[in-house]
């Protein structure tokens, strides 16, 4: 009797102990998620905080005088005349009515308040349309980075004003008046990169990055999948087949900046192929996310039931009538989901591109697979690095623009694995 009780009292104790154990375990569980969930509304507030002025530009709405005489046209018709005039004049006056405590020969400082290519904009709507010379017209410029700077972030100590205290005076006259505004920063969309960061856009980077994720994708899927339906179904279980598999897991672990060494060294170097193109860096980045489809790819053809191969080995199918017929249809949802995850991993990639040349600064948007072109993420290295103080909030913009991107993607994955998946 005396034995039972205290088998029973050990019992009770390693009980309590266990569920103290379970206890603990949950909370170390429930801590670590909040710590990553933390950690991951701290990343977002400050790349948020520092971003969203990115998307909002700086404008300055002018009535400018369009008078041939001031901007020394000589022929109106003659379209050589009017690409010789003299437009930063009549911006300039136009600035001195907005202000009217500017004083004669404050020419100069005033200039410096709008944007350096706002006589280029002129310009280009006075050849579009030579009728309205002669009137004034009502337009709107950007202001420049200082300006831009000043209206966004006078209050913030992280960024230097770098107006005089006299310029500041006049900024805050045209603000108050209306002249100067802020609106949907659509350059940030429509324009490529530029030295100035209120003309400074992303749509170059975008579509470096279309072009390049078109190459990896057209590559790396339909070469991934051949190689993971041969390994998984085909191969025979030998040394050569185990070596393959080993060094295939191990390439997945290769840090991406050996795959640029690797671009730079064949395609580049051996076969002569040009740096900084969209070409290049699709067949590095194809390298760097093969392992990536292969695995996942080959943990798909794995799920299927073997019921399935002998069911349709049983009415006298071929093995690569099984193959195709039935075992790949059935593991294609797990093979996209992995290839787009794969995708989104390149897409991030900023070290192998580094490598091939993919860093220079492009104006033009790429039209081709062939033109020199950058990418998101080496775009935002490239503005992170700027020592012009406007060019933090086009970073963070753009981080927010890739982040969309990457959060799009692997949104498209959960939702084609639910909508595509089947139990057995």
């Amino acid at each position: 009797m005396s034995n039972s009780h205290e088998q029973a009292e050990l019992v009770r104790k390693s009980l309590k102990r266990r569920y103290r154990k379970e206890r603990r375990f949950r909370l170390y569980g429930i801590l670590a998620i909040a710590l990553a969930i933390s950690a991951l509304v701290i990343l977002f507030a400050d790349i948020i905080g520092k971003g969203y002025s990115g998307f909002i530009k700086t404008t300055m709405t002018l009535e400018v005088r369009l008078d041939p005489d001031t901007m020394e046209i000589e022929d109106p018709s003659d379209p050589e005349s009017l690409r010789r005039g003299n437009y930063g004049k009549p911006i300039v006056e136009a600035l001195k009515r907005a202000v009217p405590s500017a004083g004669e020969g404050d020419e100069k400082s005033l200039g410096r308040l709008i944007n350096p290519y706002a006589s280029n904009t002129l310009r280009e709507a006075v050849i579009d349309r030579p009728e309205i010379l002669g009137s004034p017209q009502k337009m709107t410029f950007l202001a420049s980075d200082d300006t831009s700077v000043y209206v966004k972030h006078a209050d913030d100590p992280n960024y230097s004003i770098k107006l005089s205290d006299e310029q500041q005076r006049w900024v805050d006259e045209l603000v108050e008046a209306g002249v100067i505004e802020g609106a949907f920063n659509d350059v940030f969309f429509s324009h490529g990169d530029s030295r100035e960061p209120t003309s400074a856009g992303v749509l170059g980077a975008m579509v470096g990055s279309l072009l390049t994720m078109a190459v990896t994708l057209v590559l790396s899927f339909p070469i991934g999948v051949a190689a993971a339906i041969y390994l998984e179904e085909f191969a025979p279980q030998n040394r050569l087949t185990d070596f393959i598999e080993v060094n295939i897991n191990n390439l997945a672990a290769v840090p991406s900046i050996i795959f640029g060494l690797l671009g730079l060294a064949v395609f580049i170097n051996l076969f002569g192929l040009p740096r900084s193109v969209p070409l290049v860096g699709g067949l590095v980045l194809t390298l760097m996310t093969l392992p990536t489809i292969i695995i996942s790819s080959r943990a798909a053809i794995k799920s299927v039931p073997p019921s399935i191969r002998e069911a349709a080995e049983g009415i006298g199918a071929s093995k690569m009538q099984v193959v195709l017929h039935h075992v790949l249809p059935l593991a294609m949802p797990g093979m996209l989901t992995g290839s787009i995850i794969g995708m989104a991993q390149a897409l991030g990639e900023t070290a192998p591109l580094l490598l091939i040349g993919m860093v220079a600064f492009i104006v033009d948007v790429p039209d081709g697979f062939t033109d020199a072109a950058t990418v998101l993420p080496v775009q935002i290295f490239l503005w992170a690095g700027s020592p012009e103080l406007a060019f933090i909030e086009r970073a963070s913009a753009a981080i927010m623009v890739l982040l969309t991107f990457l959060i799009g993607m692997n949104a498209l994955a959960i939702w084609m694995r639910r909508r595509l998946e089947r139990r057995w």
